[in-house]
């Protein structure tokens, strides 16, 4: 193989790959290698371009002969995120001049994979958590009716009422951990039934009128009344709405209504397309602003304590985003402390 084929065989590599000479001058490299480490010549000397020392050990290792390596580096081509490559070292054999004993290094990026496993790390962490305390009141309790509040009637009411109330809190984790499942499973799949959002809107407001009542919030509904037909799943619609405006009444209440306005846009410029907008509005006590950018984030809470008491499972907004997701539509939030919240819905009309 000469210098000329080298480069061809390199070249047609799916993955970022070089040749380092017995010099320790790099002697090919393709496209994707030059991608990652930048626009590096040949005949450079490898130090120049991959200083870490772990790679220089696993270097000096291979280009001594020794069985070929496996290192772990952190990458940072020019103009992208940092990047994590797990990179093999396979020594050359004799005689291949001009890289008789020289080096084929190859690049994986597992940037992806580390991430997803550090995400499902997180997300059982977050759950076992959010299970622990739930369990840990109800252990407590049937402990204490076995024994001391065995012959306390009143104890005992207050005691199965707090059970209950921590066994439906249980119920709805369960139910929202699959109802996500199921959300993610489908968000490749785009909707193809017509829903009619005034009829939906209508729906959702109904079914939340009593949860508003009793906490002293006006539900109004504003903007267009008449027949808008998107591509959706009425029941993942149903889900963002009832979320988004329940969240308004818990939430926003304090300013004693919750505005649900429904309007057309002729063409929205990021989608690219005639859309439909639903905007939730409260008038309660806002967001701060460090918070906005990870509200859809799994187990996210701005206030912790405040949400358990409302029964909050931290995985609303992540559903929301997930189905907005699948029906290729866009969620926003604007929120100013003290003046109130605004989520806002866009989904494309065709």
């Amino acid at each position: 193989m000469d210098h000329e084929n080298l480069h061809d065989f390199i070249a047609i590599l799916p993955q970022a790959a070089l040749v380092i000479g017995r010099d320790e001058r790099i002697i090919a490299i393709n496209p994707e290698a030059r991608r990652i480490l930048g626009a590096v010549p040949e005949g450079r000397s490898y130090v120049t371009v991959l200083r870490q020392p772990d790679f220089g050990f696993a270097m000096d290792q291979a280009l001594r002969g020794v069985r070929p390596e496996r290192v772990r580096l952190r990458l940072s081509p020019r103009g992208e995120s940092a990047s994590v490559q797990m990179v093999t070292l396979v020594p050359l054999p004799h005689p291949l001049p001009p890289w008789a004993g020289g080096v084929l290094i190859s690049f994986e990026d597992v940037t992806a994979l580390e991430s997803a496993e550090a995400m499902r790390r997180d997300f059982v962490a977050n759950v076992s958590h959010e299970l622990r305390t739930p369990l840990t009141a109800l252990m407590g309790f049937i402990e204490t009716l076995r024994s001391s509040a065995r012959d306390d009637p009143k104890a005992r009411d207050r005691f199965l009422s707090i059970m209950e109330r921590e066994a439906s809190r249980m119920n709805r984790l369960v139910g929202d951990l699959l109802s996500l499942s199921r959300v993610e499973g489908e968000e490749r799949r785009r909707p193809t039934t017509n829903v009619d959002m005034s009829v939906l809107l209508r729906g959702v407001l109904q079914t939340l009128e009593h949860t508003a009542q009793s906490s002293n919030v006006a539900l109004i509904r504003e903007g267009e009344t008449g027949e808008i037909r998107v591509p959706g799943d009425p029941d993942q619609l149903t889900q963002v709405f009832t979320n988004l405006i329940e969240n308004a009444i818990k939430y926003g209440g304090q300013g004693g209504e919750v505005r649900v306005s429904l309007s057309r846009i002729a063409q929205e410029p990021v989608l690219g397309a005639p859309a439909v907008r639903v905007d939730v509005l409260d008038l309660g006590e806002g967001i701060d602003p460090v918070h906005l950018p990870r509200l859809t984030e799994r187990f996210y809470r701005v206030d912790t304590h405040r949400s358990r008491e409302k029964g909050g499972t931290g995985l609303g907004l992540a559903i929301v985003k997930h189905i907005v997701a699948r029906h290729r539509g866009r969620l926003r939030v604007e929120s100013t402390p003290g003046e109130g919240s605004r989520f806002t819905i866009i989904l494309p009309l065709n």
